[in-house]
C-alpha cells in the first residue's frame, strides 16, 4: 500500500484517461495543492496517506489490536469513559499458539463492518475496486487507449 493518498500508478492512470483525482492528491510545482495527476508526478510531492487511506488503516489496526489481544475493537468501547475496560493494546511480544482461528477472524472481521453500515457509513475495504474491475474486465473485456492499442499494433 502506498504511504501516499494516490499511489504513482494510480497518478498514472488518472493521467491516461485525462482525469483529475477526486480530491487533492499532492503539490503541483509552486507548491499548491493539486488535483492533476501530470502535476503531482512532475513535482513528486504527493500527499500522505488520508481520507479513505487513512480511515482504511485505521480501521485494519483496530481490526489487529482487538484480533491479538481479545480486547474490544473501538465500536465495541462505551462511550461512557467510566465503563471503558477491555481495551485492545498490543505489545509485539506475539506467540503463534494463542492467535485465534481463521473463522473467528473473519466473524469478528465482519462484525466491524456490519457496526459500520449499521452506522450508515459508506464502507469500502481493501480489494472491492479490484474485484470489480475485474468481473468488469471479464464481462467486457480489457480497457485499452485507442492511441496505445494502435501503438501495439505498429510493433
Amino acid at each position: 500500500m502506498a504511504m501516499s493518498q494516490f499511489s504513482y500508478g494510480a497518478l498514472a492512470t488518472y493521467q491516461q484517461k485525462g482525469e483529475l483525482l477526486p480530491v487533492d492528491g499532492g503539490f503541483d510545482a509552486e507548491g499548491h495543492l493539486t488535483r492533476d495527476p501530470a502535476a503531482i508526478e512532475a513535482s513528486q510531492r504527493p500527499l500522505p496517506i488520508g481520507y479513505w487511506k487513512g480511515s482504511g488503516l485505521a480501521m485494519m489496526l483496530d481490526m489487529v489490536a482487538a484480533l491479538l489481544s481479545g480486547g474490544l475493537a473501538t465500536h465495541q468501547i462505551p462511550i461512557d469513559p467510566v465503563k471503558e475496560t477491555g481495551l485492545s493494546q498490543v505489545f509485539l511480544a506475539l506467540s503463534l499458539a494463542k492467535l485465534q482461528p481463521a473463522e473467528e477472524s473473519a466473524r469478528a472481521a465482519d462484525a466491524i463492518v456490519e457496526s459500520l453500515l449499521a452506522s450508515g457509513a459508506s464502507v469500502r475495504y481493501p480489494g472491492r475496486q479490484v474485484l470489480k474491475t475485474r468481473a468488469e474486465n471479464l464481462a467486457l473485456g480489457l480497457p485499452v487507449r485507442e492511441e496505445l492499442w494502435n501503438d501495439l499494433r505498429r510493433l
